[in-house]
């Protein structure tokens, strides 16, 4: 079978269907096919949309509100007496309480203004 074979025998399958139908047939898998890559790409860039806050700070400085010990599960104010016990290497900085919980932390009883 040669390819001008194969291309005629399309031609005449084609023939056979109405052309309402082959264009409706078309218009249904282009936009199938659209809504696919779409939904495919929002689910790419989903990923892109994390707040800043939920991110903690990792910095040896005392930018935020609130230290904890990478090795720890307690999160402290920079003030209290378990934040100065833990060395600069191991600190991990919080932006707020809530970021701190929100990375398994738990406040430390000890430490009063949290």
């Amino acid at each position: 079978m040669t390819i001008a074979d194969v291309r005629d025998k399309c031609k005449s399958l084609i023939a056979k269907v109405p052309r309402d139908v082959l264009i409706l047939s078309i218009l249904i898998l282009a936009s199938c096919l659209s809504f696919g890559l779409g939904y495919l790409t929002g689910l790419d860039a989903g990923g892109m949309n994390k707040k800043i806050e939920e991110t903690p700070l990792t910095t040896t400085e005392t930018e935020g509100k609130f230290v904890a010990s990478k090795s720890g599960t307690k999160y402290y104010l920079p003030s209290c007496a378990g934040a100065e016990r833990i060395s600069d290497a191991n600190k991990v900085w919080f932006i707020s309480a809530s970021v701190a919980r929100a990375s398994g932390y738990t406040p430390a009883a000890n430490c009063e203004g949290i």
